[in-house]
């Protein structure tokens, strides 16, 4: 194998690399954002509820 080959070959494996720690990267970005979503709804909900709602009912006119 010539040295261009193998110049050749060492560029293609890095930039390989490269797309992979990125996509990696972007992966990790996109779980925190999602985690932070998560929280942000789960405190949503907690603060919506009202128990004492609902568990009466009147029927008279």
């Amino acid at each position: 194998m010539d040295i261009q080959r193998v110049g050749t070959l060492v560029s293609g494996m890095a930039k390989s690399n490269l797309q992979q720690a990125v996509g990696i990267a972007v992966l990790g970005k996109s779980l925190d954002s999602m985690q932070i979503q998560g929280q942000m709804l789960t405190q949503l909900m907690e603060q919506s509820a009202q128990p004492h709602l609902g568990g009466n009912l009147d029927i008279r006119a």
